[in-house]
Parts: structure tokens; sequence; C-alpha cells
């Protein structure tokens, strides 16, 4: 039988209890704005998801996709009747293992992002362009949703 030192406040001192609350809380804001939970290893579980932006000309609907990181080779773009879907995966390919891993807050791994369009486009002649990890799609309005202007006769 061993005897032990009794420490009245010892399971209170190894823990920092501000500690374990801040990480509780970034966990609920992360989890409520959407962002993917990180692990104890700085690798992620859930599958991270490219953010957009979304306007249109009168001509055309125009996606920009953020894609740091990520090799053109390795993106994959679909139309399909109303909904836009990219897919790809960025890799992570540090020179360092996990015993040499400071911190890590990227996000690696497979995605897919899918979208609806929020009007009928021509699925035949849309187009893609990829620089500086932004990929931009642009897709051509059908004829029924281009504005038409009407001229107005004066009598």
């Amino acid at each position: 039988m061993a005897i032990e030192r009794w420490r009245p406040f010892g399971t209170l001192m190894d823990r920092d209890p501000f500690r374990d609350i801040q990480h509780e809380m970034n966990r609920l804001f992360d989890r409520f704005l959407g962002r993917p939970l990180a692990t104890a290893s700085g690798m992620d579980r859930q599958p991270w998801v490219p953010i957009l932006d979304m306007y249109e000309t009168s001509d055309d609907l125009i996606v920009n996709f953020e894609l740091p990181g990520v090799r053109e080779k390795d993106i994959s773009l679909s139309v399909t009747g109303d909904l836009l879907t990219v897919k790809g995966e960025r890799e992570f390919n540090h020179q360092l293992g996990d015993d040499n891993s400071l911190h890590t807050e990227r996000v690696y791994g497979k995605f897919e992002r899918s979208i609806r369009l929020p009007m009928p486009v021509q699925a035949d002649r849309v187009s893609a362009t990829y620089r500086d990890g932004m990929l931009e799609v642009r897709l051509p309005k059908t004829d029924e949703v281009r504005p038409k202007e009407i001229k107005i006769e004066v009598l």
C-alpha cells in the first residue's frame, strides 16, 4: 500500500477552469456560425465548406468560390437543373508530423458545396475561371429572366 500526500486543491490546480470555459464557448460559437470543429490534433472531423459570393449582372449570374490552397486539377464543377455543385480537395502537405505541429487552424480534406440557383440559367454556356484561389463561375441567364426594355409609345 502506497501513502500519498493529501492535496486539498490538487485537482483544481491541475485544471484551468477558464481555459475549459473558453474552449466550450469557442465550440458553441463555431457550431452556431457553421464553422468546422477542430479536434485536439488540429485536423477536423467535419468536412470544410468553401465560402462564396453570388451576384448578378443583366446577362449573367456570377458565383465566386474562395478556394485558397486548392489546385485547379482538384476541383470539379457541375450544373444539374437549378443546382450548382463544386467539389474538390485541399491536401495537407505539411512537412512536419503531428509531433512537431504547434498550431493548425486551416481545414484540409475533401469538400462539396451545392447551391440552389435563384433563376434559370443556360447550363450549356456556363464558364469558369480559377485564379489566385478564387473560382469564378459565370452562368448566363435564360432569355426569359433577362430584363427586356419596353419602348413606351407616346400618343
